[in-house]
């Protein structure tokens, strides 16, 4: 499950850095429009924490695999094309962008690949 999910993460990642190098368009303003599905992200989350909607759980995993694929493009892209200099907070973002990948891509595994015992 876990190798799985660690394909699945490395797929994104050589996806993203295709995409992040060979796109002609423009997508530094894309900053905004992530944050603002950031926030959504964090509300639902925190709405979910009272509510206990499964449904809505699963929607959230969906949603932040897509928009972390979006800041992992975003930060890739800045990083080739010489919009980031800071190199330290560049490798973070990238690292956090990952990360999030793959916690939630494990824990949609988990929910629907895991075993029945």
């Amino acid at each position: 499950l876990i190798m799985l999910a660690f394909g699945g993460t490395a797929a994104v990642m050589l996806g993203m850095a295709t995409v992040a190098s060979t796109i002609k368009r423009d997508i530094s303003g894309w900053g905004k429009f992530l944050f603002v599905g950031l926030l959504l992200l964090i509300v639902a989350g925190v709405a979910n924490i009272f509510l206990q909607v499964p449904a809505l759980m699963l929607t959230m995993m969906v949603l932040a695999i897509a928009l972390f694929s979006a800041y992992l493009l975003f930060d890739l892209h800045r990083i080739i094309h010489g919009g980031e200099t800071n190199y330290i907070s560049a490798t973070l973002a990238v690292y956090l962008d990952l990360y999030n990948i793959f916690a939630n891509l494990l824990s949609l595994l988990g929910i629907f690949g895991g075993s029945r015992d």
